[in-house]
């Protein structure tokens, strides 16, 4: 599992090292490891070192030192290096082994011709962004900013341009521990994190920004620390499926009831129990209107269906709400869904019906329109756009009030869970931006709540603490709903209703991971 800290809890981690004297050598270590990571992609690009040209944008803090002594290790491997100084100062000692090393530097304030410096950085081969670390706050301002602004319009989309751009430790101009980013970014192709990777850069568009992620230990001890926010990888997740054994019969493998669907939204059903079955489990029982139950049976005729109540169909957990509007029986299926103490995911038009209080085996799945909304009836007064700014902020604020786990819907998914623990899952493509995709997520996470509705073990097989199982829960979900995107993609543009081949596919990859991980 991937930890993620605060920027102040990491800079606590540093102290008892700098106190003691070893900043430099912490320093050398990250430089290292921020060299090596270029040089790979460099080579991954199917360009050498020797020849290539590398831009360096050195602030004033340590960030800036670790830029400048990586780009030292490039300049004694053939690539031409220039330092752009984006602060009044430099840190001495580093700037000075840059230019002892064949290097040469310009303050950007005293550039005559922004214009013509920005497009020297967009025709190198990289720019390192060693501007601002985790002791800054707030946005890029001035003549930084300004430089960020005019290199972004010479280089083009990230997807579109030639120079790779390797952030170190966090991408300028985001949040260390929010993911917010106000004002220009230099977003990266990777950032190379040092200690632990911090909050922001798994939140957000902060996690947009940062690339692909590295992580490097460089000594630091969290263990007195509680970590900012966690991402589940793929081993977590193949924890927590409950796999068949022998004496296994259908009931015993979970029984996830679905109340989704309507007259006016009726594929909404089909998508979720499909995306369920893929999943696993034993059994789906589905309750709807006559129509609806039609459609499911077309496609899944394994599935138990009936226009019955939620007392009536015994289950393990339930899903209610996608595609159901405008519906009382479904509406009224999912109030009591909720009053049955059982684990239930609520997404879409079951929202609306959520009590003022419910425990944290209720998941709710909004998009960031949804939780707004989920909030006004609760008094708080937001803008959709501040909830994706700040996703992680009001998806905590939303569980705590209503005591619910709450996943909020995104590029990154954010569960908060109502103890406060935060879960953050990237693993989703663009392709997955399409009508349908929720009613599917919604199914993978009712899938597992079902498995693990009876399953004592489970929060400890994760490693988390049992109040925060259903968030580990839902961020499983969303890893194998990402990856199952990721997976449909690479044939083309996603059809969210053939999803389910690659669901299978990828909780048929987690049983192989989980099965090599307990080969001696």
């Amino acid at each position: 599992m991937l930890q993620a800290f605060s920027g102040g809890d990491v800079r606590a981690a540093e102290a008892p090292l700098l106190d003691a004297g070893q900043g430099d050598a912490l320093m050398q270590r990250a430089a290292h490891a921020l060299f090596g990571v270029v040089l790979g992609l460099l080579r991954d690009a199917g360009r050498g070192t020797y020849g290539a040209t590398a831009v360096v944008l050195a602030g004033s803090g340590n960030n800036g030192a670790d830029a400048l002594y990586a780009g030292e290790r490039l300049l004694r491997r053939g690539v031409g290096a220039t330092a752009i100084l984006t602060a009044d100062r430099a840190h001495e000692a580093a700037l000075d082994a840059f230019t002892r090393a064949g290097g040469t530097s310009v303050r950007l304030a005293d550039a005559p011709d922004l214009a013509a410096l920005a497009a020297h950085a967009a025709s190198a081969d990289v720019l390192l962004d060693g501007i601002l670390g985790t002791g800054a706050s707030g946005g890029l301002r001035g003549p930084a900013a300004d430089f960020v602004r005019v290199f972004d319009a010479a280089a083009g989309p990230r997807a579109a341009r030639s120079t790779l751009v390797v952030a170190c430790d966090l991408p300028s101009g985001i949040g260390v521990d929010t993911g917010r980013v106000d004002g220009p970014v230099l977003s990266a192709d990777a950032t190379v994190t040092f200690g632990a990777a911090k909050a922001g850069l798994l939140i957000g568009d902060g996690a947009v920004a940062a690339g692909q992620l590295n992580v490097v230990d460089i000594g630091l001890d969290f263990s007195g620390f509680l970590p900012a926010a966690r991402s589940l990888q793929g081993a977590d997740a193949a924890a927590l499926l409950r796999l068949p054994e022998p004496h296994d019969q259908k009931y015993s493998r979970g029984v996830i009831g679905v109340a989704a669907g309507s007259a006016r939204y009726p594929g909404a059903a089909a998508l979720a129990v499909g995306a369920a079955l893929a999943t696993g489990v034993g059994m789906v029982r589905y309750l709807g209107p006559e129509a609806v139950v039609s459609l499911v049976h077309q496609r899944n005729p394994e599935v138990v269906a009936s226009t019955g109540t939620i007392a009536e169909a015994r289950s393990q957990a339930w899903l209610v709400g996608p595609g159901a509007v405008d519906d009382d029986d479904q509406r009224q299926r999912a109030v009591d869904a909720m009053a049955s103490g059982l684990p239930v995911v609520v997404d879409a038009g079951a929202l609306a019906a959520v009590p003022a209080r419910v425990g944290p085996q209720v998941l709710l799945t909004p998009h960031a329109g949804e939780l707004r909304e989920l909030l006004a009836a609760r008094g708080v007064d937001v803008e959709r756009a501040e909830i994706e700014a700040e996703p992680a902020r009001f998806a905590r604020q939303a569980a705590a009030i209503t005591g619910a786990t709450v996943l909020l819907k995104g590029y990154t998914s954010v569960i908060a869970a109502p103890s406060g623990a935060l879960f953050v899952q990237a693993d989703a493509t663009p392709w997955l931006s399409t009508a349908g995709s929720g009613d599917t997520l919604s199914g993978i996470i009712g899938a597992l709540a079902a498995t693990l509705a009876e399953d004592d073990g489970a929060a400890d097989r994760v490693g988390v603490a049992p109040a925060d199982l259903w968030a580990a829960t839902a961020a499983a979900g969303a890893l194998i709903h990402g990856r199952a995107g990721r997976r449909a993609a690479r044939s083309g543009p996603v059809v969210v209703s053939d999803l389910p081949d690659s669901v299978r596919a990828v909780v048929a990859d987690l049983v192989e991971e989980r099965r090599l991980a307990a080969t001696p």
